[in-house]
């Protein structure tokens, strides 16, 4: 035996739609503001762990040039200290500055790209 059910009302029909319409415009208001809002800058921290800080504002160009720099100081530092050497350990530190020779090529080549001389 089947009972009839009765429509419901369609004041409950419309509440219903706009719940679902709010609900779904906040989810596409959170979505597109996760990936399309900017995000605010992280304060730096002064954890013990944090030793040193790269300023937040410098440029790619100013960045790359002190890794150029750097590089070679390291390489011309691992140089010296080769000569001094003899056996496995001067073929440890050959190695160590081929890397480092390496690295500032590619370092330079970045700056290069960044800044066309």
């Amino acid at each position: 035996m089947s009972k009839p059910t009765p429509n419901p009302p369609k004041d409950h029909i419309s509440r219903t739609q706009s719940t679902n319409a709010k609900k779904l415009d906040e989810a596409a208001t959170r979505a597109l503001d996760y990936y399309l809002k900017p995000k605010a800058e992280k304060k730096m921290s002064n954890t013990p762990d944090t030793l040193f800080v790269i300023a937040p504002d410098i440029d790619a160009e100013c960045l790359l040039a002190n890794l150029s720099e750097t590089l070679a100081s390291a390489n011309a530092m691992v140089s010296d200290l080769a000569f001094d050497l003899d056996g496995s350990r001067r073929h440890i530190a050959l190695g160590v500055q081929q890397m480092i020779e390496l690295s500032q090529l590619l370092a330079n080549r970045a700056l290069d790209v960044v800044d066309p001389r």
